[in-house]
């Protein structure tokens, strides 16, 4: 596969935390400023009649000799097992990117304000998707006990 895809930011995440210390992230509240020579206030128009949205972001700030390809110990934390970088959601991603779910607080015009974003101030923004019940996952959701510790202070 040598295909290369190009992707455009679609905004910027304004406020929120300036360095990307994990943990907590429930606390955060910021904005999503859209751009404003692609986009006016119709491109959020309904969007404040959900409760939530998928955002989806680029770790602008990861040095690319920090990519990760393959296994490690999430976090660093060799209680852990090592697992590939596409068993786990570092942001040292082959492609940068991330997806969260937010709160949605306010949409006013051209600007998202979003509880739970785990991106930091600056932040490109990719996408932006309503979270609808029949896009979750349907049946059980399966995961390692590592992953529940590692999650535990995550959002709170």
């Amino acid at each position: 596969m040598t295909d290369t895809i190009m992707l455009t930011p679609i905004g910027v995440v304004d406020g929120g935390r300036a360095d990307p210390v994990d943990d907590d992230w429930d606390s955060e509240t910021c904005t999503i400023v859209l751009d404003a020579a692609q986009f006016d206030d119709q491109a959020l128009m309904g969007l404040d009649t959900f409760s939530h949205a998928e955002i989806i972001f680029h770790f602008n700030k990861v040095p690319a000799d920090k990519i990760t390809k393959d296994a490690r110990h999430p976090r660093g934390n060799t209680d852990w097992p090592r697992v590939g970088i596409f068993a786990q959601r570092g942001k040292n991603r082959p492609n940068l990117l991330a997806v969260s779910v937010c709160e949605i607080l306010k949409v006013d015009g051209t600007r998202l304000t979003v509880r739970g974003l785990d991106a930091i101030a600056g932040t490109p923004v990719v996408d932006i998707k309503p979270v609808m019940q029949e896009f979750q996952p349907r049946g059980a959701i399966k995961q390692p006990d590592w992953s529940h510790e590692l999650m535990k202070g995550y959002w709170s």
